[in-house]
């Protein structure tokens, strides 16, 4: 996916001045009248405003050079006047990172309020679905419905297909136009803007038949773990396996993830299934609390996972230590299920366990995104910009973290699958959940492996299915891709 901005870890906040203001004085004399015959001094420069766009576009930059964690890559010479928004001045400095595959549109400016409000506790604005689009074949699917959103409430769930939109029933417009025209952008325009009392038209097709329906999007909390299917514990022949599906990395997970544990902690179940197939990351201690969930085994001098920030800021490294919990289990083998979507501080998960559980751990699904850094928060409050930096690079105990490609080459096992939307996520049947089911049970399947060409190939099980990103997302379209 194209814009994928994944993944938040410690804030590291520039609190500066608030907008405009300055003091003024001229030179010379020290103020009062000049001397008699003397040229009066020059007017003191206008002082720019602090959220005047030229200052924003000073300001990112200053904090880049300050920060970034590939400040070699930084351009010495790049005008700030040729772009027409901070956020096309970012893109510029990060261009050659970029081309590298270090960093894909990792760095980016974004809201503090909206920001907060979503990682407090998933607040966002929405029909409160997922969308996934199929290139290949021009259509659009729901992959997954939120709790207590517009789109569930109107019958929209998993495996819903969407025919057309329209602002009313009169100017309907066929997603397959839609993305023939304009690809998928054309499909997110359509959508219209993600704003509370936006309604639309949507034509959809699922098991209830082809019909037509209206819906405005509305103000709404994402559960990170769904009441519905986000934590269970599911028959795999002579044992169980506890599933747990997490959307989205935001404090609220935390209560969810210790009830979930302590509920397989109580039946002794040690087989676990970690599905984060959509997950583009978030807040990094919602991973080590995941992590410390499944580590009960492991010993206070268990790395769990190492930040390194560039030489210069190397006063901020830290090594993470896992810190078993009340709820903690010590997994026998854990499947972790993955798509080219699952990014960041998903991913973080699934490096840091391969070192101790080797084989016993596996990708299910797809390889992953590829994003073994993360970012830290820098604020200018008063113009309510936070610059999301790419400063510090994770690793595993091993030292493992050069995985710029996805985890399928650097997991000890793997089994392909593919994401069946005919079925709901958690479902012992759906492809990738039977697949780690399978995989917990020692039995056979096939790896996700290597192609000639040096990408990732998923033995053709995945088709051509990605999720709906704009080109320039919210702050849930990054933390929760596909969201709308």
């Amino acid at each position: 996916m194209k814009r994928r901005r994944f993944g938040t870890a410690l804030a590291l906040v520039a609190i500066l001045s608030s907008c405009g203001g300055g003091g003024g004085g001229g030179g010379g004399t020290g103020g009062g009248a000049p001397p008699t015959g003397s040229v009066p001094p020059p007017p003191p420069p206008p002082v720019a405003s602090a959220c005047s766009l030229r200052s924003r576009q000073d300001w990112a930059a200053a904090q880049l050079r300050e920060w970034y964690l590939f400040p070699e890559t930084l351009p010495a010479n790049a005008n700030p006047a040729a772009y027409s928004s901070v956020e096309a001045y970012i893109d510029a400095l990060t261009a050659t990172a970029r081309a590298q595959r270090r960093d894909r549109f990792f760095t980016y400016l974004t809201s503090i309020q909206e920001e907060n409000a979503f990682f407090n506790s998933g607040s966002s604005a929405g029909f409160g679905v997922r969308f996934s689009y199929d290139s290949s074949q021009n259509r659009v699917f729901v992959i997954e419905a939120y709790e207590g959103t517009p789109a569930l409430a109107a019958g929209i769930d998993r495996g819903t297909e969407l025919l057309a939109i329209g602002t009313s029933a009169g100017n309907l417009q066929l997603v397959s136009a839609l993305m023939a025209s304009g690809g998928a952008q054309a499909v997110v325009n359509a959508l219209g803007p993600t704003e509370p009392g936006v309604t639309r038209v949507l034509r959809i097709a699922n098991a209830a038949g082809t019909r037509e329906v209206t819906i405005a999007k509305a103000d709404y909390e994402l559960t990170p773990v769904s009441n519905r299917y986000g934590a269970k514990i599911l028959d795999n022949g002579a044992r169980k396996a506890g599933y747990v599906n997490l959307r989205t990395f935001i404090s609220t997970a935390d209560p969810a993830l210790r009830q979930a544990f302590a509920g397989f902690k109580a039946q002794g179940v040690t087989d676990i299934i970690v599905d984060v197939r959509y997950n583009g990351g978030g807040l990094v201690s919602i991973a080590e609390l995941i992590g410390d969930l499944m580590g009960a085994d492991r010993a206070p001098s268990d790395v769990y996972s190492f930040t390194t920030f560039r030489p210069e800021k190397s006063s901020n490294n830290s090594t993470r230590f896992f810190r078993p919990q009340p709820q903690s289990i010590a997994p026998t083998r854990i499947a972790f299920i993955g798509t080219t979507s699952s990014a960041s501080a998903s991913e973080l998960i699934i490096n840091a366990f391969t070192p101790y559980l080797h084989n016993r751990s596996a990708l299910v699904g797809t390889n992953t995104y590829g994003k073994p850094v993360g970012q830290i928060a820098l604020d200018q409050a008063a113009c309510d910009d936070r610059l999301r930096v790419v400063a510090f690079k994770t690793e595993n105990a091993a030292r493992q973290g050069d995985y710029y490609d996805g985890l399928a080459t650097k997991v000890e096992a793997s089994c392909a699958a593919g994401d069946d939307i005919t079925r709901q996520l958690g479902d012992p049947l759906e492809g990738s959940t039977k697949a780690a089911l399978d995989f917990l049970a020692g039995r056979v399947c096939a790896p996700i492996s290597a192609s000639a060409g040096g990408g990732i190939t998923t033995q053709a099980v995945r088709g051509t299915r990605e999720l709906l990103v704009p080109e320039r997302p919210s702050v849930v379209q990054r933390e929760a891709p596909g969201t709308f």
